[in-house]
């Protein structure tokens, strides 16, 4: 299935986690705020390019995105969390009745992007055939703050294989605006990870054989929706975790190597 016809599924209403779909087409974390909030959220953005690499920046008011045909990022998003005051108040499948004409949205890169360079290079990332979510963790890393907006960084984790991790290593690098190189190699306590087997977000996956593996962290585009409660904004809105926005640009398109 392509990129079209996922926004198209998700315009339907259908509810689905696109870790694993329309491989090779780049996936984004969306964040849609006021835009008299908006320039201090790009600063933030600016400051803190791990876990928030803009790839896209719309007008207020615009919700088609340039690097996806005949795109509506009020539906096209399989699940959006909506935030008041800094509170979460609930899911919902389609925010045209929210719309506002002074939205302003961002679209962030993601790893999905990267995962399918890892798959290339052999390192296994179960959750794909399994149709579940990577493991995310909240940290106890400090963002660069701006104005109202500051909190913690969000990792993503994935256990890999003591002879892959430098090859794990070399394969993100090529994709700075896809969160990049990991943050933490093992040592989860060292970012504030307690327990490295009880995500925050996503579902956990354990190799029976731990031994062999070893546990990386990637920046994450989870952060922003922490950093979005603490500014307390009237209204915000993102992504679910796991449920993207899927442009057709193409993974190549991003790679700087």
């Amino acid at each position: 299935m392509n990129a079209k016809e996922l926004r198209q599924r998700a315009r339907n209403g259908e509810n689905f986690t696109t870790s694993g779909l329309a491989k090779g087409n780049v996936q984004t974390n969306v964040v849609i705020i006021p835009k008299s909030q908006a320039f201090d959220f790009m600063l933030f953005c600016i400051r803190n390019p791990k876990p928030c690499p803009i790839i896209e920046v719309f007008d207020p008011g615009n919700f088609s995105s340039s690097y996806a045909k005949d795109s509506d990022i009020r539906t096209d998003v399989p699940e959006y969390k909506i935030f008041i005051n800094g509170e979460f108040v609930e899911f919902s499948t389609d925010i045209k009745s929210i719309w506002r004409s002074d939205f302003v949205v961002f679209l962030l890169g993601c790893s999905f992007t990267f995962e399918n360079e890892l798959i290339k290079n052999g390192i296994e990332l179960p959750y794909f055939s399994n149709k579940k979510n990577v493991p995310m963790f909240i940290t106890s890393l400090d963002t660069e703050p701006v104005g109202n907006f500051s909190g913690k960084m969000v990792v993503t984790q994935r256990w890999v294989r003591k002879d892959k991790v430098v090859k794990a290593v070399q394969a993100t690098s090529r994709y700075p605006n896809q969160h990049g190189t990991p943050i933490q190699i093992d040592n989860s306590e060292d970012i504030g990870i307690v327990d490295p087997y009880k995500p925050d977000f996503g579902d956990p996956w354990i190799p029976d054989n731990t031994k062999d593996y070893v546990p990386m962290y990637w920046a994450c585009g989870v952060t922003p929706q922490l950093i979005l409660q603490s500014a307390k904004m009237d209204i915000s809105i993102t992504h679910s975790p796991g449920k993207m926005f899927v442009t057709d640009l193409k993974d190549e398109d991003m790679a700087v190597i």
